[in-house]
């Protein structure tokens, strides 16, 4: 049975707030210059390599 180490949790955690879409808010105010999230990912096409 593997376990998650600390350090492997607290990034994927990182990476799933990083994943997140813009506030709406935060579009209006820029006048739709800033309309996407540069870290989202999608899971089909982009893994994550995260060492344990």
């Amino acid at each position: 049975m593997v376990k998650k180490s600390r350090a492997k949790k607290t990034k994927l955690a990182k990476k799933i707030k990083q994943n997140k879409r813009i506030p709406l808010l935060a579009v209006l105010r820029t006048h739709r210059k800033i309309q996407q999230n540069k870290f989202a990912r999608d899971w089909k096409h982009k893994k994550l390599r995260i060492k344990d």
